[in-house]
């Protein structure tokens, strides 16, 4: 759709709601004439942050869709409740709740989610006025498959789309149609007639690239009509990721194998990479030099070990590791480390089952080689092996390799002594770069606290 057709949804969701909170605290400020300061500019930039991964999980904005109004007031209270909870723990941990006027903090904290409520309610009785004023816009989907299936769903999860879908056309009788996309409003050829007769405003279009002839059989049909007309490849077919039109030159290409780290996103990743890596090596340096030292001490060799691996697009990289074993294996045959591993030094066991053994890899994210979450890297030997083994196995050097990642917080940690280990993590690992957004990262950096503490599949 184009810009124009951006639901009054998406805009609360993404854009009303942090400007209300934003914007009661800067008034609040000037009510009881306290200086706005830069902390209260941080205040904001966090609130921002927790505010949408707590909105988001906790499926405010659908139930306010789906009618449930009891449950989205009280979910509202609550999800607010979490949010200023949250903060009240930075500020005491951090200190710098002194910063910061009593009388704005609490207000802030009281009136917003009256705020919150009071404008989605504003929204939402402008939205029912467009709905009954005829503001609807009616569709009709040409094909029955998975790919009209889901977008009929979403249009009906999303009243405030104004778009009313009339049924589909498709060549197969009704017992081969799934449910869910209403009556079945004739074949293929029948489209044309049906739009000029009830006057259809939007025709999305789901059929196979390889049906090209009957697309431009349909279009020619509909070139005298003044519906809008949408198609909807099925790329995914293709069990790649990233799947999304591009243009290279103005020339318009559809990508279906692309890396999710591109444009905003990028800048996102690498910002958050950079001011979270730097922070944990501010905070955690003396317990690193702590940890080099006991290493050196207890065992003879070097205190950081060294090893290549594979980084972004495939080119090498060098990995850093405290090291917590007797030998540096770097070669063509390098053995994984298993259970009562001989090779493993006293201290190198507890390194490697609280992961301390892993913190030199934040220089390797401020280095730009790594990032704080995306696909374990594999020793070089590792990867020759299992890309001839597992399919898609090396998709997942289309971004720089994390110090965690989606496959361990979720079991697969530690050693593949079987094929079908390595690809469980491949295939975790394929699920993340293509639902990759910033809150699946805080969601696997909390995860990995939680894994840490207990302590499985690393030795």
């Amino acid at each position: 759709m184009s810009a124009n057709d951006i639901p009054v949804v998406s805009f609360f969701k993404r854009l009303l709601d942090p400007f209300i909170i934003w914007g009661l605290l800067v008034l609040l400020t000037w009510v009881y004439d306290e200086k706005f300061t830069g902390y209260y500019l941080v205040l904001m930039i966090i609130t921002f942050f927790i505010s949408s991964y707590v909105f988001e999980q906790t499926s405010i904005h659908k139930r306010w869709r789906d009618g449930k109004i009891l449950a989205y007031i009280r979910d509202t209270f609550v999800g607010w409740c979490i949010i200023v909870a949250i903060l009240l723990l930075l500020g005491y941990a951090t200190k710098l709740d002194y910063q910061y006027s009593e009388q704005v903090i609490l207000t802030w904290f009281i009136v917003t989610p009256l705020a919150l409520l009071a404008s989605h309610f504003t929204i939402r009785t402008i939205a029912d006025h467009l709905r009954k004023s005829g503001g609807l816009r009616s569709a009709v989907i040409v094909g029955a498959n998975d790919t009209s299936l889901k977008l009929a769903s979403r249009i009906a999860e999303l009243p405030f789309l104004l778009i009313d879908i009339r049924g589909y056309f498709e060549v197969r009788d009704g017992a081969r149609i799934k449910e869910g996309l209403g009556s079945r409003l004739g074949g293929i050829t029948d489209v044309a007639s049906y739009a000029r007769k009830h006057n259809i405003q939007m025709i999305f279009i789901s059929l196979p690239m390889s049906a090209q002839p009957r697309i431009r059989e349909i279009l020619d049909d509909l070139h005298d009509t003044t519906a809008s007309i949408y198609f909807l490849p099925d790329v995914n077919v293709f069990g790649l990721m990233q799947a999304h039109f591009n243009n290279v030159g103005g020339i318009p290409v559809v990508a279906i194998c692309e890396s999710p780290f591109s444009g905003t996103d990028s800048v996102v990743k690498n910002i958050s990479d950079f001011v979270l890596a730097s922070l944990i090596l501010l905070l955690l340096s003396p317990v690193m030099l702590c940890i080099a030292l006991a290493v050196k001490i207890t065992s003879p060799g070097p205190a950081i070990f060294k090893q290549r691996r594979y980084g972004l697009n495939g080119e090498e990289i060098v990995v850093y590791k405290f090291r917590s074993m007797t030998v540096s294996e770097d070669g063509s045959q390098i053995v994984q480390a298993h259970k009562d591993d001989t090779r493993i030094t006293r201290i190198g066991a507890f390194l490697r089952r609280t992961s301390l053994d892993e913190l030199p890899q934040f220089i390797n994210v401020l280095q730009g080689k790594m990032s704080i979450v995306g696909p374990r890297p594999h020793a070089v030997a590792h990867n020759e092996l299992y890309r001839k083994l597992i399919k898609g196995y090396m998709l997942r050097h289309k971004v720089r390799p994390g110090i965690t990642g989606w496959a361990q917080v979720n079991g697969l940690r530690g050693e593949t002594e079987v094929l079908e280990k390595m690809q469980a993590r491949i295939e975790f690992d394929l699920h993340y770069l293509q639902n990759w957004s910033i809150w699946l990262d805080l969601w696997i950096i909390i995860r990995t606290v939680w894994v840490v503490l207990r302590r499985d599949n690393a030795y």
